[in-house]
């Protein structure tokens, strides 16, 4: 009897641990972060003018190894690449800084590549990006996109920090710094986005330059290719932290700013 009662318990052991086990295989943790697009503040918000900083780099490296954003103030551009924070100062000066910081706007990813390319010879931007469309079958698919290689020319911009009353950063291009290197060698952090995420986020190509020396970056405004690899992480979702700030509260989010975005990509009026 005792023998009978005790293999009946095991029995049962073994059956609530087998359910326990397959349970946690196929649930994944309400805070996964795996394949998804986290975006400190909204695009519009800060195209709009919405500058200073929030959310804590320290928060914004758990949800993400790499990505671009802006530093407080507007002071310059932010690239997140391999879990470095990187900013370029409108001086044309970057450097790696530490997660004590806050952003105004970031977005961020866990970079884990499933498809590469090589690619030899040149491509202008307009190329590249027909180049990049040939590669990424989803139209409306969200790609964080890493570019490595040499780079016959490259041209990046920075802005310089700004004061209250802030102004829409269309209305600053002014004031925009220009950096242009030939022949060098490094790597690009961006995202394709597609249309459905805009006003949240800039849709389409949106890239940042990392020289291999880490002495030079910011904002692409314009390029040319020579051999690059590119690698490529389809993402399949994507979360946003909504900034608890009076400014945001008090937002108007019903102007249309897409030709805004534009110029400010760009680095022009269109």
């Amino acid at each position: 009897m005792k023998k009978t009662v005790l293999s009946f318990c095991l029995l049962l052991t073994i059956i609530s641990f087998n359910f326990r086990a397959a349970a946690q295989q196929k649930t994944k943790p309400v805070n996964s972060n795996d394949n998804n697009l986290f975006s400190a503040g909204l695009a519009s918000a800060f195209i709009g003018g919405l500058y200073d900083d929030y959310y804590p780099y320290r928060l914004l490296k758990q949800h993400g190894n790499f990505g671009l954003g802006a530093p407080a103030r507007l002071d310059g551009e932010l690239l997140v690449f391999n879990g470095h924070l990187y900013q370029t100062q409108s001086s044309g000066k970057t450097t790696e800084i530490a997660d004590t910081g806050k952003t105004p706007y970031a977005i961020v990813c866990f970079f884990k590549p499933v498809k590469v390319f090589e690619h030899v010879g040149a491509l202008n931007k307009a190329a590249l990006f027909s180049y990049l469309d040939s590669l990424l079958s989803n139209q409306n698919g969200i790609y964080a996109i890493h570019i490595k290689g040499k780079f016959k020319d490259v041209k990046t911009r920075a802005f310089p920090p700004v004061d209250k009353p802030y102004l829409p950063l269309a209305a600053m291009l002014d004031r925009q710094h220009f950096f242009d290197h030939t022949n060098i060698e490094g790597d690009l952090v961006g995202f394709r986005i597609p249309a459905f995420m805009e006003g949240a986020h800039i849709t389409g190509y949106h890239f940042h330059f990392l020289s291999a020396d880490k002495a030079f970056g910011g904002h692409i405004i314009d390029l040319l290719t020579d051999d690059i690899t590119v690698e490529i992480d389809p993402l399949t979702s994507y979360t946003m932290d909504v900034p608890q700030t009076a400014d945001f509260n008090n937002f108007d989010f019903k102007k249309d700013r897409k030709e805004e975005i534009k110029s400010v990509e760009n680095g022009k009026k269109q």
